[in-house]
């Protein structure tokens, strides 16, 4: 059987905690920030920890629990 590999692209946009949860950046603060409120752009800084169904799909992007 081959190797598993890592999915290079999730490897360079998640990252692993200590305790094995995902972690990721929101979107939406890449471009048309005027019309947005301060509130809302000081919490789209912030990390996101993914949801249990998208930590699956984690779990076979990332085989070896790679972070960036």
């Amino acid at each position: 059987m081959p190797k598993m590999k890592t999915h290079k692209g999730t490897a360079k946009r998640v990252k692993v905690t200590g305790t094995g949860k995902y972690i990721a950046k929101k979107s939406g603060m890449s471009h048309i920030l005027t019309k947005k409120k301060t509130k809302r752009k000081r919490n789209l800084n912030k990390d996101n920890v993914l949801p249990k169904g998208a930590a699956r799909m984690m779990v076979r992007l990332l085989p070896t629990g790679v972070g960036r």
